[in-house]
């Protein structure tokens, strides 16, 4: 249920988001979901890819600073409501979720990803509540 997440730091200066596409579509890697945080002096692309590995080589060989991180994702109904369900039972369990971002590619369902403090907790917690966690392999594919 563990699924490895690109961390790129990137310069805020034109062209480099597009650099890291180019470079990972150069190569036939898709970047199945990103996030974006900003702030005056550099940016953070978060992103899942369909080769983590090969794409942290890539990015690595092209002189980025690039880091793997683990990242959980639940699958989560694409209704008002659902996330803080999700949320709030975590919450109640004392698990720490350091960031998230989403992605839906239907009406009927929504993608989380969760970078918790303590992924193996955070884990156990949603399944003993019986919450879908989408598997790398599924998540690789899109």
């Amino acid at each position: 249920m563990i699924i490895k997440q690109l961390a790129v730091f990137l310069e805020n200066k034109g062209g480099r988001l597009n650099e890291v596409s180019q470079l990972l579509g150069d190569a036939g890697i898709n970047m199945s979901a990103f996030s974006v945080a900003d702030t005056s002096e550099f940016g953070i692309l978060r992103m899942i890819v369909s080769d983590p590995d090969k794409a942290y080589q890539v990015l690595k060989a092209a002189s980025f600073s690039v880091k793997l991180t683990e990242v959980v994702c639940l699958s989560s109904p694409n209704v008002p409501g659902a996330l803080a369900k999700a949320l709030n039972i975590l919450s109640s369990e004392e698990v720490f979720i350091e960031y998230l971002y989403a992605f839906s590619m239907d009406k009927q369902s929504a993608n989380i990803v969760l970078k918790p403090a303590d992924i193996e907790k955070c884990i156990k917690v949603l399944q003993d509540h019986q919450m879908e966690l989408v598997r790398a392999s599924d998540l690789y594919k899109l």
